[in-house]
């Protein structure tokens, strides 16, 4: 049983083995990767926000398991799901930096990912237990808008639907003014993986452990 139930695209391949050791986390193999040594960077410092959920891009944010949900009725539902959807090709990935933090984003055209991240979190939300008064008090101090505050009622999170934006975080928050000397910094380490189509044709559901770290329970086929 665990804490929390989410579900990721996880990259893997080389682009796992990469985020596994830059986030001192493999979420395919639940266990710490020892960093990798990046002159002038503390990896472990920059990284320790992301580190518990491993290398992942969200479709279905973390959620508590509804009263009367199994993690059994969940696995079989996300499976079948999946059947149904079909895989999506972004035309690449760029490293960017969102606000204080870096991340892996997708360039070109995002419509059939917003549609399947759309249709994820619409079908298994039964599943998902309603946000306590705390949460809901967390997410707001975010200076949430009226459409983000309606989907965190709706939905338990306000970057779903229609403000939903697919990225594969990197870092954690870092001073305004050490983001693009760090993004320079960064750039060379994945510049193999930037640029290129990136094919997503699988979901992972994962679970929080009771150490709070995320690991992968099972990973899903999509469609095509």
């Amino acid at each position: 049983m665990y804490a929390r139930y989410a579900l990721y695209v996880t990259p893997h391949g080389a682009l796992a083995d990469l985020g596994a050791a830059w986030l001192g986390w493999d979420v395919a193999r639940g266990c710490a990767v020892p960093h990798p040594d990046v002159a002038g960077l503390n990896l472990a410092e920059l990284t320790a926000t992301p580190r518990k959920y491993g290398l992942h891009g969200t479709i279905k944010p973390p959620f508590v398991l509804a009263e009367g949900q199994s993690a059994e009725a969940l696995k079989a539902e996300a499976q079948a799901l999946c059947q149904t959807l079909p895989a999506v090709t972004l035309e690449g990935l760029e490293l960017a930096a969102l606000g204080r933090f870096l991340a892996l984003v997708p360039v070109g055209d995002q419509s059939a990912l917003a549609a399947l991240a759309a249709t994820v979190v619409q079908q298994l939300d039964p599943f998902r237990a309603p946000p306590t008064e705390a949460e809901l008090a967390r997410r707001r101090q975010a200076n949430l808008t009226p459409e983000q505050d309606a989907h965190l009622l709706r939905w338990g999170y306000p970057y779903v639907m229609d403000q939903f934006r697919f990225h594969i975080t990197l870092t954690g928050k870092m001073p305004k003014r050490q983001v693009a000397t760090t993004q320079a910094l960064i750039q060379p380490l994945f510049e193999p993986h930037i640029g290129k189509r990136f094919k997503i044709d699988s979901l992972t559901l994962a679970g929080q452990r009771a150490d709070g770290m995320f690991e992968e329970i099972e990973r899903y086929g999509l469609a095509g």
